[in-house]
């Protein structure tokens, strides 16, 4: 079947399932109806243990193939896990890293930050384990050999301090969404202000996309001294609140009992952009 994302289309043309339809559905034998289903599931955070068991079989499916030799319902079964925040999930999700579908391996990267669980970070690690050869691009296909920017991204959450060796030469890599990855990782790592800084720089960059990317950056890494940066920044505004809500997220932790200058210096950025 082809590969389409339903996510492209309004919640309002969806078509209403209840979730007893679309455990069934993802079971079922129609390949349209099982791909659907299991990004409806992941859309609507259906968190149930019988949804979680039903897309962690889903992991391992093989009817649902491209011409290509993709897994379109093992994608969107990845994808959904990450949202839904069971742990049962993280076995299946690492034993993805190894399918032979790049998007598969992106798709469990990004679903295993979700998770937060440190036994990801052994077979995170093994993906860069080749370094840059694993940012290789793959003759005749949009992508690298590995999908090191979600990697690099997920050690990086998960605070994997014995990754910086593996993580330190991409700072270097030509894409700059790489360099960004790495940026955004190694401050996790490390919180060393040389690794803030340039994700404030590239905000004045001439890409747009790339501006986008630095400002989801500085919100994932709660990078406080960039906030009047995001708010100026040459970006819509709803990649700007996106941003600004992560740096207020780092900031309003169980432990404050009151709300900080910092934190109110924020919160009017915010209601600026409004």
């Amino acid at each position: 079947m082809t590969d389409f994302n339903p996510e492209a289309s309004s919640d309002t043309a969806a078509p209403a399932l209840t979730v007893e339809e679309a455990i069934a559905n993802l079971r079922g034998t129609d390949l349209s109806l099982r791909y659907y289903a299991a990004w409806w599931l992941g859309k609507f955070r259906v968190s149930e243990p019988a949804v979680v068991d039903a897309l962690i079989e889903a992991l391992d499916d093989e009817a649902d193939r491209t011409e290509l030799g993709g897994y379109p319902l093992r994608r969107n079964a990845a994808r959904a896990l990450g949202k839904l925040g069971d742990q049962r999930a993280v076995p299946g999700l690492i034993r993805c890293l190894d399918c032979s579908d790049f998007y598969v391996r992106e798709a469990a990267a990004q679903s295993l930050e979700m998770l937060g669980d440190r036994a990801a970070v052994s077979p995170l690690m093994q993906l860069l384990s080749s370094g840059l050869a694993a940012a290789e691009r793959v003759p005749g296909r949009p992508h690298f050999t590995q999908p090191c920017e979600a990697v690099i991204e997920a050690l990086g959450t998960l605070n994997a301090t014995e990754a910086i060796p593996l993580i330190q030469p991409f700072l270097e890599h030509q894409a700059r969404r790489l360099q960004y990855a790495a940026t955004r990782a190694m401050y996790q790592l490390t919180r060393d202000e040389a690794y803030g800084k340039p994700l404030v720089q590239a905000l004045q960059g001439q890409d747009v996309v790339l501006r986008r990317v630095a400002l989801s950056d500085l919100g994932a890494i709660g990078y406080l001294p960039a906030a009047e940066a995001i708010a100026t920044a040459s970006a819509e505004n709803s990649f700007k609140l996106i941003a600004l809500k992560g740096l207020l997220e780092h900031q309003l932790t169980p432990e404050a009992n009151t709300l900080s200058d910092d934190t109110i210096r924020v919160m009017k950025l915010m209601d600026s952009l409004l």
